[in-house]
């Protein structure tokens, strides 16, 4: 296994950082390798958003899903989907153009998606920890005011960064399935898909009652729990923003 795949397969979440900055140098390092992100006919359909005020990132912390950790991690990163500068220089230089649709957004959030993975990627090979928080997906209302958002412009995943303290480094990385049960060739697979309680047999080690017991509390934590819910609404809203005429 070269170099950058080890990497990939030992790099986990990271929750809990020393109480230092990141090195300049090395924050930057990180932003400019996001940028060198795939993204669709180079337009880069994103804006980073580097968050440094700490009564910011202590508002991040609570509407976030009330994760203390965010205020205290030493670099946060907003990636938004952005259309809004191609939309503006459009209109100058174009007598007729369309406004932004469904179809521009997703492709923005891919971009930005893109662009914060090879953030992490990046700042896992510089020694930082990290962790998504897709939690800034919610509130979108409030993340709107709060980060000062034009139209074509939405939250898409955000990114806290630090160097992740001594028990972190040690904590094992949770279990992913095996690349049989998620790759389907040549089209989707039902049988495949039917297979998810073997699956989760394998990877968490349980059978029977005890798995059905952590399906149960699985669905009622992540599912049916109320920051689902509301992601969902904030995102249902995110959408009528966008394609508002």
């Amino acid at each position: 296994m070269n170099e950058v795949l080890r990497q990939l397969h030992e790099r986990k979440s990271v929750r809990a950082f020393e109480d230092r900055p990141v090195e300049p140098e090395v924050k930057r390092a990180v932003l400019e390798a996001a940028i060198q992100a795939p993204t669709a006919g180079n337009m880069a359909l994103y804006t980073i958003l580097d968050i440094t005020d700490p009564e910011k990132k202590a508002a991040l912390a609570k509407s976030c899903d009330d994760q203390p950790f965010i205020a205290k991690a030493p670099v946060v990163l907003i990636f938004c989907a952005d259309y809004r500068r191609w939309y503006d220089v459009f209109c100058q230089y174009v007598e007729e153009v369309r406004k932004p649709d469904m179809g521009d957004l997703f492709l923005a959030e891919a971009d930005a998606l893109i662009a914060a993975q090879n953030a992490v990627a990046a700042a896992h090979s510089l020694g930082l920890g990290s962790c998504y928080i897709g939690d800034i997906t919610e509130n979108y209302e409030y993340h709107k005011k709060l980060l000062n958002l034009p139209q074509y412009v939405v939250p898409a995943a955000m990114l806290c960064m630090g160097h992740p303290r001594s028990q972190q480094l040690r904590r094992p990385k949770p279990p992913r399935h095996p690349a049989e049960a998620l790759v389907h060739e040549n089209g989707y697979d039902l049988e495949k898909s039917a297979r998810m309680p073997l699956m989760l047999e394998a990877q968490q080690g349980k059978s029977g009652e005890e798995l059905a017991d952590y399906i149960r509390r699985f669905c009622q934590r992540k599912w049916n729990s109320d920051f689902s819910r509301e992601m969902s609404r904030s995102c249902a809203e995110m959408v009528r923003d966008w394609c508002e005429r």
